[in-house]
Parts: C-alpha cells; structure tokens; sequence
C-alpha cells in the first residue's frame, strides 16, 4: 500500500484509480492515513493557540492554557475521524439512489481520501488569523470539492453525468454535517467544555 495524499494533489484522477484497485481496507485506511491527517489540524491549532495566539483587532493577544488546547485538540482529532465514518456511511447510503455499488468500507475510504485537502490546509493554524485560515480553508475546500467530483465516476463506477450529481448531493450533506458539528462544539462549550484561556 502506497501513500496517496501527494498524488491526490498532483495527479488526482490517476490516484483515483489507483485507491479503486488497492481496495484498502478501513482499518489500514486509518492507521495510515485518516489518523495522521485528522491530526494536522488538531496539532497545529493547539500549537498556534498556545504560542502564538490571536487578536481580536487592536486588542491584546489571546493565548489558550496548554491544558485547555490539549483537550480541545483532542477533541477535534476524535470529531474528525468521526465524521469521516459518518459522511462515508451517508455516502454508502446515498449510493443507492444512484445505482453505484460500493461497499461501506470503500464509501469511508473515499471519504478520508477527499478530505485530505481540507486536512492539511489546517497547518494555516499554527498561525491564528482570519485572513490565512480563510485563504487556506478555501484552498483546501476547493481542492476536496474537485476530488470529489473527479473521484466519484471513477471511484463509484458511474457515468459521469449521474457522477455529477452524485457529488453534488455528498457536498451538500458534507456541508450539514459541519455545520452539525459546529453546532455541537457550541453545545459542549455551553455545558463547560470550552477554551480556557491564559490570563
């Protein structure tokens, strides 16, 4: 079994295929590759809130405790790989409708897969600001958008044009499950589990 993420990025169609034949299994999937990627983000944000912090216009830096970043962090490792076997749980689901035929396993796989962009540009919160993690939040949304559209013909095994509508109802209900994960991080908060800040 090779590594995929750079081919992903370089050659995505031909990485496809690639992914299709290996018929990785979830388990192996994880310990490779959703486990590493999830903790991109996780890592560089409870670096860049404990060091480096952020501002809130001209007022004075904002650190979080190393504990309270730790936990956080965690927290957002955990939520991602979950999500990942959600989504491609509702892949597998919403594949029917489509007369596509992949397993369960191959529907959580592929998710990993597409999610890899929207992983690694998470290395943007190293450096808290609004205007990096938007330039690098779009970058990587845009790159996952388009490895979703090129992956499911190739992937799935469907033409193209169903392909395209195939991918455009994963993206719509991957966009309700962030919001449904953000939702639920404002209710953790609300009941104590939150960011604890350096005074």
């Amino acid at each position: 079994m090779k590594i995929h993420a750079l081919g992903l990025l370089l050659h995505p169609e031909r990485e496809w295929r690639c992914i299709h034949n290996e018929q990785e299994s979830v388990g192996h999937m994880y310990i490779s590759h959703a486990m590493l990627m999830a903790a991109v983000p996780a890592v560089a944000a409870c670096i860049g809130t404990t060091h480096a912090g952020w501002r809130v216009g001209d007022g004075e830096t904002i650190r979080l405790t190393l504990q309270s970043a730790i936990i956080l962090s965690l927290l957002t490792w955990l939520a991602i790989l979950g999500g990942i076997a959600l989504m491609g749980s509702l892949i597998y689901w919403m594949s029917r409708t489509y007369d596509a035929a992949p397993d369960i396993s191959e529907c959580v796989v592929f998710t990993a897969y597409c999610a890899t962009p929207m992983l690694m540009a998470g290395i943007a919160a190293l450096q808290p600001s609004l205007t990096l993690t938007l330039i690098a939040g779009s970058i990587g949304l845009g790159w996952t958008t388009y490895l979703i559209y090129s992956g499911v013909p190739t992937f799935m095994d469907i033409p193209r044009e169903e392909g395209f509508l195939f991918s455009t109802s994963i993206l719509a209900v991957g966009m309700v499950l962030l919001v449904g994960l953000l939702i639920f991080s404002v209710l953790l908060w609300g009941i104590g589990i939150g960011p604890v800040y350096t005074s």
